[in-house]
């Protein structure tokens, strides 16, 4: 039997009809029996980051960070903003820097709309000064913006299922 691939799925946007949240939930959908993803749903929980702040006295804080470091792989999907990253996805980035849970965490980036390029940089950036290890080969730009799909248009879509059982594959060839 093999060993089951933990997902933390993570939608830097906190709108219920966000395109990122409908391909997380497209991917576990389609993942095959030997992944277990789990989306996060605490982002907007979350207080702005404060480094006066003790993170280990914040349940949200932690909560995050424990289930970082419990995943095998992090998944990353987030929206671009006036060509930055999400504040909702920046803030947390930001709580996670001064602990571990990066560190050597294999990551995979999502994009919902391959005209966003200044976040997908500004992340990539970001999670490597972090420490994280990304699986190029896994990290995807799809052309959901303006598609009007929602997570089963996405997960029924011939073309995006396949690029999303691809990345799948290429996540578990990583590991």
């Amino acid at each position: 039997m093999q060993t089951p691939i933990t997902v933390f799925a993570i939608a830097g946007s906190l709108r219920a009809a966000s395109l990122n949240l409908a391909l997380l939930r497209a991917i576990t959908q389609l993942a095959p029996a030997e992944f277990t993803i789990r989306i996060d749903t605490g982002l907007g929980h979350l207080p702005l980051f404060n480094p006066d702040l003790d993170a280990d006295s914040l349940p949200a804080v932690t909560a995050m960070r424990d289930a970082i470091l419990a995943a095998d792989v992090l998944m990353l999907a987030s929206p671009e903003y006036a060509h930055g990253v999400s504040g909702p996805m920046k803030n947390a980035l930001d709580w996670m820097v001064s602990n571990t849970s990066f560190i050597d965490k294999p990551l995979v980036l999502l994009n919902t709309s391959p005209r966003a390029t200044h976040a997908q940089a500004a992340l990539r950036e970001t999670v490597l000064t972090m420490s994280a290890r990304l699986i190029d080969d896994a990290c995807i730009s799809l052309p959901l913006l303006g598609s009007g799909l929602d997570a089963e248009g996405i997960a029924a879509h011939p073309g995006l299922r396949q690029d999303l059982l691809t990345m799948l594959q290429r996540i578990k060839l990583f590991l």
